[in-house]
């Protein structure tokens, strides 16, 4: 979906309001994107959040999402596969160069799951794509435990308006 109107209002709900209803209808809608990524012996595993944002939220909207999808598409599932060891400052409003900046090695892979990934194809699962940063990050995480290919998938992405 592009990340505006209703679409973002889907978004913000699952994301800051404990709309966890959200989830099914999204992943039907996310399954029919992630088909053609499927591969044998592939690992779904959500963008991670810092403990302190988790605390805050109470829950992952990228886990949720990616859970159910990894169950919908029969692929294995790993909620813990990457890390945020460390906090970084919201991005909202933030340029590209700023959310790349403020990303760089700010995603690691765990290393109680390190083993995991080795020779695997990896689905990364986030709610929205803006820049592309996150997904670099977590890309570069998961290339640093020699992981197979990686895909990535959002709910929805930010578009430039004409």
């Amino acid at each position: 979906m592009l990340y505006h109107g209703k679409a973002r209002d889907l978004v913000l709900k699952l994301k800051h309001s404990d709309r966890h209803d959200v989830v099914r209808p999204a992943v039907q809608w996310m399954t029919r994107t992630a088909r053609p990524l499927v591969r044998p012996n592939m690992l779904v595993s959500p963008i991670p959040l810092h403990w302190i944002r988790m605390v805050r939220r109470r829950y992952n909207q990228s886990a949720l999402l990616a859970e159910r999808l990894a169950k919908t598409l029969d692929l294995e599932y790993c909620p813990d596969l990457l890390v945020r060891p460390r906090a970084t400052m919201s991005l909202d409003g933030k340029s590209r160069d700023e959310r790349f900046a403020t990303l760089n090695d700010a995603i690691q892979p765990n290393p109680k799951r390190v083993n995991l990934m080795v020779g695997r194809p990896i689905l990364l699962v986030d709610d929205v794509l803006t820049s592309g940063a996150t997904f670099t990050a977590a890309t570069a995480a998961c290339e640093k435990s020699q992981a197979g290919d990686i895909h990535v998938i959002a709910l929805a992405r930010v578009a430039k308006r004409a």
